[in-house]
């Protein structure tokens, strides 16, 4: 059985990275043609395009993983049954869930070099690209959520962690390692009575100092003066104050500007969890990244999915359909697990529905049906 074990091993694992290589070639094609209308405008050379094209790679890799597996089991499983090694096999003791057993052993470690993708590797590769992209256009247009740039909520907190003041920040451009411009900082109270208007044309962030603000105009507004004195009143005037450098004390990072340059599912759990407390700690929309951050978690456990599905493929006479008719039908279901996965976050963004059921609902359909399908053909 050990011998059995190991050379599924090795024909499943050769297998899945052909078709992955194949599908990453193909996306890469396709990605390029996506970028020909962008080479030439704005300094950005066709091999920008090119460097771009391969830093997100590691991505495509990432979400193509589990359709990878779902071809390559079938592939080898159907392979197997043409060449009647699959019945060997079966006459040998090889039991259906013994043969189950050894998929979810190559499975899991797929899944554990998925999730070393998807953390380590992808994320960092993903923000290299997008500042590539910005280097070669001369680092000028930044992602932007808005037409007027992106916008990040802020709550001040006095000495004893009460909410002192609010502030909305607007950043229209975000450049190359955070480097901001054209900043506007609006300044409530906690009775969101505006208090402040702050401009700077540029920002930068230092490690242990905060961020340094450049050519700042800060328009200082009165307080309340319903109550006050003649000599108040004369005295509460709008104050303007022009500053070359100003230390600006925040607990905001450049971390959550660059989470508007990457998409969420691209991003790394760890910074997706650290983005979802800040959002929720300023009162804001969490589902979106939500919804990505459990996708990270439950995503790379397709893998294990995909391969038992695959298994009841290889009980399938060769007669009744030829292994190109197999692997056609796996790349169906890749494609309509793929489209499910998006197709469920989008309505589940717009609905409202736990983010952890958005993410585990397109595995689950699938484990369903694999697992009835088994219990079909064990029963007939």
């Amino acid at each position: 059985m050990r011998t059995i074990r190991r050379y599924l091993w090795a024909e499943i694992a050769s297998a899945t990275l052909f078709v992955l290589f194949a599908l990453l070639a193909l996306f890469l094609f396709f990605d390029m043609v996506a970028q020909l209308d962008e080479i030439g405008q704005r300094g950005f050379r066709f091999r920008d395009a090119l460097f771009f094209v391969g830093l997100t790679l590691p991505s495509r890799m990432y979400e193509l993983m589990p359709i990878a597996a779902l071809i390559g089991t079938i592939y080898t499983l159907s392979k197997l049954a043409a060449n009647s090694e699959f019945t060997i096999m079966r006459v040998s003791g090889m039991s259906t869930r013994r043969l189950m057993n050894n998929l979810l052993g190559i499975g899991v470690v797929m899944v554990a070099l998925t999730y070393m993708l998807g953390e380590f590797i992808s994320p960092p590769a993903e923000q290299l690209a997008q500042k590539v992209r910005l280097q070669a256009t001369g680092g000028t247009d930044g992602v932007r959520e808005f037409r007027s740039g992106v916008w990040v909520r802020d709550v001040v907190k006095d000495p004893g962690g009460r909410v002192a003041a609010f502030r909305f920040i607007n950043v229209r451009r975000v450049g190359v390692d955070a480097d901001t411009r054209d900043w506007r900082v609006f300044e409530f109270d906690r009775d969101y009575k505006l208090r402040s208007i702050l401009t700077a044309e540029t920002g930068r962030y230092e490690a242990g100092r905060g961020w340094t603000l450049t050519n700042v105009v800060e328009t200082k507004l009165p307080g309340p003066i319903a109550a006050a004195s003649v000599q108040q009143m004369a005295a509460a005037r709008t104050q303007v104050v022009r500053t070359e450098d100003l230390a600006w004390p925040s607990d905001l990072k450049p971390d959550i500007f660059g989470v508007m340059i990457v998409q969420p599912e691209r991003m790394a759990g760890w910074d997706l969890a650290q983005y979802i407390q800040h959002l929720s700690d300023n009162r804001q929309q969490t589902e979106r990244f939500e919804i990505a951050f459990w996708s990270k978690l439950f995503y790379p456990w397709a893998i294990v999915v995909m391969m038992v599905l695959a298994l009841p493929f290889a009980f399938l006479h060769v007669r009744s359909g030829g292994v190109s008719f197999k692997i056609f039908a796996g790349v169906m279901i890749g494609v309509a697990f793929y489209g499910l996965n998006k197709l469920l976050a989008h309505l589940g963004l717009l609905n409202t529905w736990p983010p952890i059921v958005v993410a585990a609902l397109p595995s689950l359909v699938v484990l369903a049906l694999a697992m009835s399908t088994l219990y079909w053909i064990e029963r007939r």
